[in-house]
């Protein structure tokens, strides 16, 4: 493992006067030499070193975050909102008065009816802080952190569709192009470890129908590019072209990056573009990646009790519960952000069969990361969030029996729990109408979500900016606000 990394962000932010900052604090106020070079002599090299950042505005709850992104949609009503009435309502049409002429999506709007599809499967009602909380069959061990965690059943967006949506999630924006949570967290926490991205990414395939998943889903937009995500493979090679290529040396390598160093700050001198000085913490940060990554992936280390606890998939590489391992590793390293995708809950037919067997992959291996987390005094300082990018309807697409049936995208009201550092734990927020389909109270936008999570972090989300086409940027745009019901 690293050397452990400064337990207080609010004392990290006094290291993190970068060379970049630094260099520009010369320009304006030091003049461009002697005075610049004398103040560089009494900097500690860690202050050098650091990625460039922020810092928190308050203390923070959390330091970190591991966001597992269940891609496709999972359906809130045979997982978290537990809807007994609507078996009286099997296979009558979705009343107008509930519906109120919301548009739908094109693989149901030239549907004749709306059957009602009732979950088949059974709800257990768990203990928590309040009067209970009901979860699934399907998710016995997720069912076993009730009291850690924070359920909320009235999230909403505005995307109606996977890309737009879980852009959405990802950016604050539909449109794509603007910096992920992670390059936001990255950029406003700066890295704890030198020897690792502050920006992982891991994908798991699931079972079914799986959408895309475009690199920008982890992009940094105009934050440039070293506060973009990097995606940790599961194959031979965990990162493209970390490895040396046949006949070149450690050594050979080190000298190739000194002189290449070299041009590109000549470079940097004459064109004074950012992203020259980029392409170099780049290059430093792979070639010591070789060093940190293969231990990182090795997990012979680990003592059997926890490789049990993770499941027998723990041993496949790319397997969910391989990378919620891998999150857990990454966390306990300094890892700002872990982002875990999760891919194929896009369930429009033949639900039943697949959502039993997606829950299977999932549930033990994330009940154990948040478990593994709390033992080793981890999740008090580590955010964990577990969502889609929206939900599914209550009504069946296409054919509907008793024990088949398909769902649609549904972003009026979607289900998602949190746990850990600032997380309200033990409760359940919001709730919906007796269909499942609105939300009656305590309604949480996408903007909303970013704001609270920010705030666990230690930033006020209308102040973490970054000034590019003629404006301040920030991950909630114009909107958002705090939710302090979803906080300690």
């Amino acid at each position: 493992m690293s050397p452990p990394f400064p337990p207080d962000p609010l004392q990290e932010r006094e290291l993190m006067l970068t060379r970049r900052r630094f260099f520009g604090l010369s320009a304006h106020s030091l003049g461009a030499g002697l005075g610049a070079m004398a103040l560089q002599s009494i900097l500690p090299k860690s202050a050098l070193a650091a990625t460039p950042t922020l810092g928190p505005h308050f203390r923070p709850k959390a330091k970190r975050v591991i966001y597992m992104h269940m891609e496709g949609g999972p359906s809130q009503l045979d997982l978290f909102d537990y809807k007994p009435g609507l078996q009286d309502y099997y296979d009558k049409d979705l009343p107008e008065s509930i519906r109120k002429g919301q548009r739908l999506t094109t693989m149901t709007s030239g549907q004749a009816r709306f059957p009602i599809a009732p979950s088949i499967f059974n709800f257990n009602k768990y203990e928590n802080n309040q009067d209970g909380v009901w979860l699934s069959e399907l998710l016995p061990h997720t069912a076993k952190l009730s009291k850690d965690m924070c359920v909320v059943r009235s999230m909403h967006t505005d995307s109606i569709n996977h890309e737009p949506g879980i852009t959405f999630f990802q950016t604050g924006n539909q449109q794509p192009g603007r910096p992920s949570f992670g390059s936001w967290m990255s950029y406003g926490l700066g890295n704890a470890n030198a020897n690792l991205p502050a920006f992982v990414v891991l994908i798991s395939q699931g079972i079914g129908n799986m959408q895309a998943l475009s690199a920008r889903f982890w992009g940094s937009g105009f934050l440039g590019g070293e506060h973009q995500g990097c995606k940790l493979r599961s194959g031979k090679d965990a990162v493209l072209y970390l490895n040396n290529p046949a006949g070149v040396s450690r050594e050979d390598r080190r000298r190739m990056l000194d002189l290449v160093g070299e041009l590109n700050e000549k470079e940097y001198e004459r064109s004074l573009d950012p992203e020259v000085r980029t392409r170099v913490a780049q290059a430093e940060m792979a070639y010591r990646m070789q060093m940190s990554v293969p231990e990182l992936t090795d997990i012979s280390t680990e003592d059997e009790k926890t490789l049990a606890m993770y499941g027998d998939d723990v041993h496949k590489p790319g397997s969910f519960a391989s990378n919620c391992l891998m999150a857990r590793r990454l966390a306990e390293r300094g890892v700002r952000f872990i982002q875990l995708y999760m891919r194929g809950w896009d369930q429009h037919g033949n639900l039943p069969k697949e959502i039993r067997a997606q829950s299977k992959a999932v549930d033990q291996a994330q009940s154990a990361l948040v478990k593994d987390l709390q033992r080793r005094g981890l999740l008090d300082d580590t955010l964990v969030l577990w969502s889609g990018e929206f939900g599914r309807t209550v009504y069946s697409q296409g054919t509907l029996t008793k024990t088949n049936y398909g769902r649609d995208h549904h972003p009026r009201c979607f289900s998602l729990w949190m746990a850990g550092g600032g997380v309200n734990p033990g409760t359940v927020y919001g709730a919906t109408d007796d269909f499942g389909y609105n939300i009656t109270e305590n309604p949480v936008s996408v903007h909303d979500l970013h704001a609270t999570l920010l705030h666990c972090l230690g930033f006020d989300h209308k102040n973490l900016t970054f000034p590019t086409q003629g404006r301040d940027m920030r991950l909630t745009d114009v909107f958002g606000k705090v939710i302090p019901g979803l906080m300690a």
